[in-house]
């Protein structure tokens, strides 16, 4: 397979790490809502649940996406391949994960707070399926939040050594 140029990689590197940047930022901001942002009223839970849906929506998710994309092109076109460093292989697993849980679990849990809270208001917060939700979204999303800080400090660090694949 032909390599990218250093200066295609340049341009990768600043559009991988611009993607897990948008994935990052916006986990952390999922889960400082979750925990911060308390609702007076159903009008403002709703809002609440509906901002956190369209930060799922159109930014984690094209970071997410971005990050996987560009990094499958980090693997084909440059010398750091599939399998042949550990940290790389961490950094899939983490990647892969992510978007995996995050597409059919925790996104699944945000979308599943707004119809909810639309048509019950504060009395979601009574709601066993909506606190079930709520609390999941914290949980796994602060543990996806903390896993994908270690892959940024993995890519910085380059622990392990080459792998004898």
């Amino acid at each position: 397979m032909k390599k990218l140029s250093g200066k295609g990689q340049m341009w990768l590197k600043g559009f991988h790490i611009f993607f897990a940047c948008l994935w990052i930022g916006a986990a952390v901001c999922l889960t400082l809502m979750n925990i911060f942002l308390k609702a007076g009223d159903g009008k403002v839970l709703y809002g609440i649940n509906l901002s956190m849906k369209f930060i799922d929506d159109f930014i984690i998710i094209p970071g997410a996406m971005g990050s996987l994309l560009t990094g499958l092109i980090y693997s084909i076109f440059t010398g750091w391949g599939w399998f042949k460093h550990n940290w790389v292989i961490i950094k899939w697993v983490i990647n892969i994960f992510g978007v995996i849980f995050g597409t059919f679990w925790l996104g699944q849990w945000v979308n599943g707070l707004v119809p909810i809270s639309a048509a019950q208001g504060i009395g979601a917060l009574s709601n066993q399926t909506y606190m079930h939700n709520k609390n999941m979204v914290l949980i796994w999303g602060t543990f996806q939040l903390c896993t994908l800080i270690f892959a940024v400090f993995i890519s910085i660090l380059k622990p392990w050594r080459r792998s004898r694949r």
